[in-house]
């Protein structure tokens, strides 16, 4: 959930220490002067003080750097805008790389049961398959500029997301990976100046394109121009997500390559999500759930991330329901994992 949004920056700590050393300098001077001395001499001999910057700590230079970027309000930061802010202070540095969604290693993923029917045209393949694999996701996003576009603290983005699914424990086929989901994106972000409920708002506009980058019957994909309402206040967060999934032609022939893999997807996958984000402390919480209205189809995920030590953060997922990943969007199924996370979800 990504969210830009306004905060008050001050300079008034560094001011004051300055101002002090340059009233020192010049209470030191009158104590010391004869009687010859003038006021003109003792204020040139201080003035080096008086022009001399006040020393930046790190509360002020996160609030300048993000000053430089987001609009000018008197409304409270919240979990979002915070981390948002965070951000701004490394995302040109050359050798910081942003993340996006959760980065994560789970080295235990449970299931209710594999989907050994998406498998069945590589023969004995899918007898093999463990229900207990490993995942982990990759994200991250890059900003395509340094000053804002049309409103003050937007941003235009690009972004990519690597999710696999690794069958680590199926020693008979030589642990592969079972699945893969690519998804590059752009998107535009921007502030609102609506704060209900004394919270803050912003948008996000986008183009998605989501495969798993396999062939003929194992290919699944979907474009998507989606839209974000997001909505913070304090330690909570919600984002509400709705998508157009952009048509494709129908298959002339069972193994069309350029026809629809899953055109039956959005009966499965709905057509919006909603996400919430709660946090306490060190802990926090993530809702995601989604419905499709009309075919009764749908999924829910709760996760949770927690300190461990350093950056590594323990975390925990819970899902149930349909499109888990590309290759199960119409299979549904109960998924447990645990492991290890290096950036929060908010």
């Amino acid at each position: 959930m990504v969210l830009l949004c306004s905060f008050f920056t001050s300079y008034a700590s560094g001011k004051n220490i300055t101002e002090t050393e340059y009233q020192q300098c010049i209470l030191q001077a009158v104590a010391a002067a004869d009687k010859q001395t003038t006021i003109g001499s003792i204020k040139q001999l201080c003035s080096p003080l008086a022009q001399k910057p006040a020393p930046e700590n790190e509360h002020a230079t996160a609030q300048t750097a993000a000053n430089n970027t987001l609009p000018d309000t008197h409304y409270q930061l919240g979990a979002i805008s915070s981390r948002r802010i965070e951000e701004l202070e490394t995302e040109f540095t050359p050798y910081v790389i942003t993340p996006h969604h959760v980065n994560y290693f789970l080295p235990v993923l449970t299931t209710s049961g594999i989907n050994h029917q998406a498998y069945d045209v590589i023969g004995e393949y899918q007898q093999h398959l463990e229900n207990i694999e490993a995942k982990f996701q990759l994200s991250f996003k890059v900003p395509l500029n340094k000053h804002s576009l049309f409103v003050k603290g937007d941003g235009l983005f690009l972004a990519f997301t690597l999710e696999s699914w690794w069958q680590v424990y199926a020693s008979n086929i030589s642990k592969p990976f079972r699945e893969s989901n690519y998804t590059p994106e752009i998107f535009y972000m921007a502030p609102l100046d609506w704060h209900p409920f004394g919270g803050n708002t912003g948008f996000v506009i986008g183009l998605e394109h989501q495969s798993n980058g396999k062939t003929q019957e194992l290919s699944r994909s979907w474009n998507r121009i989606y839209g974000h309402f997001l909505f913070e206040k304090g330690d909570f967060a919600l984002s509400f997500r709705p998508w157009y999934r952009l048509p494709e032609k129908n298959k002339t022939y069972p193994l069309d390559p350029g026809g629809d893999d899953n055109p039956d997807i959005a009966d499965y996958m709905g057509h919006s999500e909603l996400t919430m984000g709660y946090r306490i402390d060190d802990f926090e919480f993530g809702l995601m759930t989604r419905h499709n209205v009309s075919t009764n189809k749908g999924a829910a995920e709760l996760s949770i991330t927690f300190p461990m030590w350093g950056k590594i953060r323990g975390f925990a997922t819970f899902f149930n329901g349909y499109g888990e990943s590309l290759i199960d969007y119409n299979y549904k199924q109960t998924r447990f994992g645990i492991g290890i996370a290096i950036n929060n979800m908010l």
